[in-house]
């Protein structure tokens, strides 16, 4: 992000907004939204900025403000048709130290207004850092229909009864029970206020009465990385999670999912190099557990797929804490699907063995000859480190050199890559080109007729939804 989301405390300060028209008025009606003193300079106001000069709601002035009129301001708002004249009052401006928003010019802003969806005090802002106005305003458009009418009256009400709902141990109980009072049918059959409050009183009654939620572990599959390839059960894990214990296969945009109040535990793994040791990975587990809070190990992929699911498992088990297994799509299939492949075909491979290529002690020994039979492909995992050694064990099991070998990186990231080549060159084409990305390597499985042709997409952000 170039331009950081905040909100800006206005309440009695200074705004200043120079120029005419319908962009001019557009800025005005904004902050008229909020408690700040407006003040105007337009040589020929609107029959709008008139009427709210008149009723007292902005001070308009003519001509060009001086240095002495942005004294104090917070903001300034430059709408002049002439960029020259921007430019010099934007300087004065910040020389005053206010921030500056100059019209249809990111380039010169300090900051940008987004559009707003107003439920007082209830706010959404939505912003598309001045590239895309007309998606935003189709964006507000959509969330102004998601929203009811009485949203802003809830979070009112619910806000002067902040103070009884401390009687509530902090975390966790608390979340649940404005959870559940912000419930859409709830809002949606809203009555008066005294409805609503003795609805609070109710709900709070029932909240202190319950038994404490024991801490719990969810083992969720993170998939290959895209947000998108989540199921929804792991989406509502990793939204309630406290804790989040995650491995370095985990997408960055799955972690963005989480509450920004989580706590974040890295014990990500890496082939041959430092990482957390599973005894540690465990004791996190039992120990956040313990401690009463809800916490989820995010696996990239499924969680049953080389993820030492039943070690955790066993170690929760141990200590008497509940968990659940949430699965995740596994980068076989992922991979395949970028390809456009089927993970069996008839007339090809009848069976497909997924392997990792190395273990707790080093390189993984497999029956080597079994695996490169007729009608079989493989997946194998975490064989970057290890291609040089896959290649020799099958090619000294009889595996034929110009097998079609498919290695695909960064599997349904912005970034993914992959290449297709044979048995005798892929570990090559590994090493000449720096592929270091989290790897799934198919042996029989790819397009034959574009063996040696690699396909790197043009990076792009990842487009989620239909925005």
């Amino acid at each position: 992000m170039d331009f950081l989301p905040i909100f800006v405390a206005t309440k009695d300060r200074k705004i200043v907004v120079v120029g005419h028209g319908q962009m001019a008025d557009a800025k005005c009606r904004g902050v008229l939204k909020t408690a700040a003193n407006v003040m105007v300079f337009a040589d020929t106001p609107s029959v709008e900025a008139q009427g709210w000069a008149a009723q007292g709601l902005i001070d308009l002035r003519s001509g060009l403000p001086s240095a002495q009129d942005f004294e104090e301001a917070t903001l300034f708002y430059a709408a002049h048709a002439d960029d020259s004249i921007n430019d010099a009052l934007a300087d004065m401006a910040r020389s005053a130290g206010a921030i500056v928003n100059v019209l249809d010019r990111t380039d010169a802003c300090d900051f940008i207004t987004p559009a707003i969806v107003d439920r007082d005090p209830v706010v959404v802002a939505i912003g598309t850092e001045g590239s895309a106005p007309v998606l935003a305003r189709q964006i507000k458009a959509d969330v102004e229909a998601m929203l009811p009418a009485e949203l802003g009256r809830f979070a009112r009400l619910a806000n002067a009864f902040r103070s009884k709902v401390r009687a509530l141990p902090e975390g966790l109980p608390r979340r649940n029970f404005w959870k559940a009072f912000f419930k859409p049918e709830r809002i949606q059959a809203a009555g008066s206020d005294e409805v609503i409050k003795a609805s609070l009183e109710a709900l709070l009654s029932q909240h202190l009465e319950a038994e404490p939620e024991a801490g719990s572990v969810a083992f969720v599959g993170a998939g290959p990385g895209d947000p998108e390839l989540l199921t929804l059960k792991a989406r509502r894990h990793i939204h309630e999670a406290e804790v989040i214990i995650y491995d370095r296969l985990v997408g960055k945009g799955v972690l963005e999912l989480a509450r920004r109040e989580a706590k974040f535990i890295d014990v990500g793994k890496k082939g041959f190099g430092a990482q957390v040791t599973q005894d540690k990975i465990n004791e996190y587990l039992v120990r956040e557990a313990l401690a009463g809070w809800k916490v989820v190990r995010l696996k990239g992929g499924d969680p049953s797929v080389f993820g030492r699911l039943d070690e955790e498992l066993a170690a929760l088990a141990e200590a008497g804490i509940d968990s659940t297994v949430v699965p995740g799509i596994t980068s076989a299939a992922a991979g395949a699907a970028s390809l456009k492949q089927s993970l069996t075909r008839r007339d090809r491979n009848s069976s497909i063995t997924f392997m990792t290529a190395h273990d707790a002690k080093g390189y993984a020994e497999h029956d080597w000859r079994q695996l490169v039979r007729s009608g079989q492909a493989l997946a194998i995992y975490m064989g970057r480190k290890s291609a040089t050694f896959l290649q020799g064990r099958l090619l000294m099991a009889g595996a034929d050199t110009d097998l079609v070998i498919t290695c695909v990186e960064n599997i349904s990231r912005p970034e993914e890559r992959r290449f297709t080549s044979t048995l005798s060159e892929f570990a090559q084409r590994l090493d000449d080109d720096n592929w270091n990305g989290p790897l799934i390597i198919f042996v029989g499985i790819g397009n034959e007729r574009v063996a040696n042709t690699v396909k790197t997409p043009a990076l792009q952000e990842v487009s989620h939804g239909t925005y």
